[in-house]
């Protein structure tokens, strides 16, 4: 028996495969360069199965394109590192009102349950400044940066409902900017507004859900590396770390895999900042 107070020395040492026997669900994980991919591969490491999300449509549109998803996929199965789990793939418009319970549904059925819910993805461009924006661009990314977070969340809290006493506790990680930790995005007006959304309703979330096992964290991962940035404004955004480089995408994914551990099951209701220092 687990003695909280004075855990024994076995207790103490850490399991080299926390996640084992977990599955998890990242959204957004299409790219090689992003963030989501990185979290994919890092949960895959810790002994999880992974269900790989993706919208190619959305990354074929702006300036880095799109990856094709069974190279990701290829690449996040080779980090797996229990030879029990497994990695899965599949598209999805969260856009589309019905799409996050869809999703949710596509996973319990390939794996039996789902534990751990990433809810990386994001509507990148059709943004603007106060003056440039307008109803469609913000009905745009009320959609998918923050409704279909929110109905992820939903569905995933009611799958965990339905699941036996016992159970390993439930994650949800969600992903903000750290708009409100100074400086603000104005050329963003609209993505700013859904991620600031996300940051403020998550001590409501973690309230909602605490009596059901179920943590809920959101990460800010600072400025990371993901192929948006070039030439100057990249050398200019580097300098303004201690480090004197970007983030990178396993900077983040290494925190969000450890809160989705057992280790991190007291933290909940926060807006973790993993911004390595930088200078605003």
């Amino acid at each position: 028996m687990t003695s909280l107070a004075h855990p024994t020395a076995e207790e103490l040492r850490r399991d080299p495969l926390p996640l084992r026997g977990r599955t998890a669900l990242v959204t957004g994980a299409g790219r090689r360069a992003g963030i989501g991919y990185a979290v994919a591969r890092r949960l895959a490491a810790y002994g999880a199965s992974v269900h790989v999300h993706h919208h190619v449509p959305h990354d074929a549109a702006m300036p880095w394109g799109a990856d094709r998803p069974e190279v990701v996929v290829d690449s996040v199965r080779a980090a797996l590192a229990d030879p029990a789990a497994r990695v899965t793939e599949g598209p999805g418009d969260l856009a589309d009102p019905a799409g996050p319970a869809r999703l949710v549904d596509t996973v319990v059925a390939e794996f039996g349950r789902l534990d751990i819910l990433v809810a990386n993805h994001a509507l990148s461009g059709s943004d603007g400044t106060l003056d440039e924006i307008d109803a469609a661009m913000l009905d745009a990314h009320w959609a998918v940066d923050t409704r279909s977070v929110l109905l992820l969340i939903q569905a995933y809290a009611r799958h965990r409902a339905t699941l036996p006493e016992g159970t390993p506790g439930g994650r949800v990680m969600m992903m903000t900017s750290g708009q409100d930790m100074g400086g603000g995005m104005p050329g963003e007006i609209a993505y700013a507004l859904q991620k600031g959304a996300l940051a403020s309703v998550t001590r409501s979330l973690s309230a909602d859900l605490a009596e059901r096992g179920i943590t809920v964290n959101t990460v800010n991962p600072g400025p990371v590396d993901t192929g948006y940035a070039t030439g100057e404004d990249h050398a200019a955004v580097a300098t303004r770390f201690p480090a004197g480089r970007w983030g990178l995408p396993d900077d983040p994914a290494r925190l969000i895999a450890w809160l989705a551990t057992d280790e991190a099951g007291w933290i909940t209701g926060e807006v973790i900042n993993s911004e390595g220092g930088w200078r605003r």
